[in-house]
């Protein structure tokens, strides 16, 4: 299965705030497009979705910016991807050209099921799991991350 850009956006968003330590001055959505190296605007609309889930709050104004909320905190990513990939299905049947094959087809059923396969897969996992070393201390070296993740000792 192949995920949206968008979510791997707003996975790479979730990840790269999990590193920075409760209490730490936060992120802004710049400082985590430019160390995940994607444009402002496409990280822009990825956080305002996670902002939406709860997953991520954001305070304006001076000494504001992003922070992972509890729910980001302790959310499981195969619920995180199921939010932000939406309902659709692996195939499309229905619309301009309906698949003759629509109504006696077993293909659309194993795929379904091979779907939820692979965010049970993820059910499992959360945030904290998917930052914890090798990648917690590569998310916390990347440019314009302020203060380590709990327990991950800074580069260096």
């Amino acid at each position: 299965m192949r995920l949206t850009k968008f979510t791997d956006l707003a996975l790479r968003a979730v990840m790269r705030l999990a590193v920075v330590r409760e209490g730490s001055p936060v992120s802004t959505t710049r400082e985590v497009a430019e160390a995940m190296n994607v444009p402002y605007a496409h990280m822009a609309k990825a956080v305002a979705r996670l902002q939406h889930l709860g997953v991520v709050e954001a305070r304006r104004g001076r000494g504001g910016g992003l922070a992972l909320s509890a729910l980001g905190r302790r959310a499981s990513v195969g619920w995180l991807v199921r939010e932000l990939e939406g309902e659709e299905e692996v195939v499309t049947c229905e619309g301009d050209a309906p698949c003759p094959l629509r109504g006696a087809c077993r293909l659309r059923r194993a795929l379904r099921e091979a779907q939820e396969a692979f965010y049970a897969s993820l059910d499992p996992l959360t945030v904290g799991d998917v930052v914890a070393s090798p990648t917690g201390p590569v998310l916390v070296g990347l440019t314009g991350v302020r203060g380590g993740e709990a327990g991950v000792p800074r580069p260096g």
